[in-house]
């Protein structure tokens, strides 16, 4: 019997994509706060830049850990917490409250989850493509 082994996310990789996110963020003129998750949930990297809102640190956080949860991009997530949705009132793990706007990213090698992105601080749309920009830049 093969077991196949799927490397993990680095730190060197959770720094690029920091550093990436951060790139297209300022190039859109937006101060961004983002985290990288490794796979367990582990915090890998973090960046808050001084001009951030502070809330921007724990949405960015919040965000990846929901796209890690859930292994889904946390755009396709905001119909299913309206009222009454099958979300709404979804419970945790980690007893942290979940936050389904755009901008948390699960992160996938050779088909398997490795960890997340989440980008906070621009509109829920800017963030989610700043979170894109960064994972382009990994592959």
């Amino acid at each position: 019997m093969s077991t196949t082994t799927i490397a993990p996310l680095t730190t060197d990789e959770a720094e690029t994509l920091v550093a990436a996110a951060r790139t297209a963020a300022e190039a859109a003129g937006v101060t961004v706060s983002v985290t990288v998750l490794d796979a367990g949930g582990h915090l890998l990297a973090f960046r808050r830049d001084d001009r951030a809102v502070l809330i921007s640190g724990e949405t960015s956080t919040r965000k990846a850990y929901t796209a890690l949860q859930l292994n889904a991009p946390t755009a396709d997530l905001v119909d299913l917490v309206k009222p009454d949705g099958p979300f709404h009132t979804l419970p945790t793990a980690l007893d942290k409250p979940l936050l389904f706007i755009a901008g948390g990213l699960p992160l996938h090698r050779d088909g398997r989850l490795i960890g997340a992105i989440g980008v906070g601080g621009g509109a829920p749309e800017q963030d989610h493509g700043f979170a894109q920009a960064a994972i382009k830049e990994l592959s």
